[in-house]
């Protein structure tokens, strides 16, 4: 016997794969590693704790 295939079903099968494979390619390419997003968080809180020791008690944003 001769299994039947819906074409339609095979299409959109096809092109979900596709664009797995295209969206898992674009996250290696411009994502960061959990290292690189610890190590930036490191600084931003490093960089946030040095202005914070600049600003005077008697400034106000008014």
């Amino acid at each position: 016997m001769v299994k039947l295939v819906n074409l339609n079903r095979a299409r959109k099968q096809r092109a979900r794969e596709q664009k797995r494979d295209e969206t898992a390619d674009n996250a290696l390419k411009h994502g960061l590693s959990n290292s690189e997003k610890q190590l930036m968080a490191a600084r931003n809180a490093r960089n946030n704790q040095l202005l914070d020791q600049h600003k005077h008690e008697d400034d106000h944003d008014e």
